[in-house]
């Protein structure tokens, strides 16, 4: 039921796939170890805040998963 990979296949290595799985749970590792207040002002400045838009933070909100299910689920998707 769940995929693990394409039919069609690659002829290169993914590199950029990889290095950004690789950079989104070493992001996700980070974002688990930190305490409630802290986790708070990290969603609050690298998240999107719509109140406080900036257009960094489009790009820093895609390292920044609810759970494991959420950060695993992402990676499969990209991954394939």
């Amino acid at each position: 039921m769940i995929p693990l990979r394409d039919v069609i296949p690659s002829r290169t290595t993914p590199i950029l796939t990889i290095t950004l799985i690789v950079v989104n749970v070493v992001a996700f590792l980070f974002e688990s170890v930190l305490s409630g207040p802290e986790l708070r002002v990290l969603v609050q400045v690298f998240g999107v805040v719509p109140a406080d838009f900036r257009w960094a933070s489009v790009f820093t909100s895609m390292f920044l998963h609810g759970g494991w299910v959420h950060m695993i689920g992402n990676m499969l998707y990209l991954w394939i």
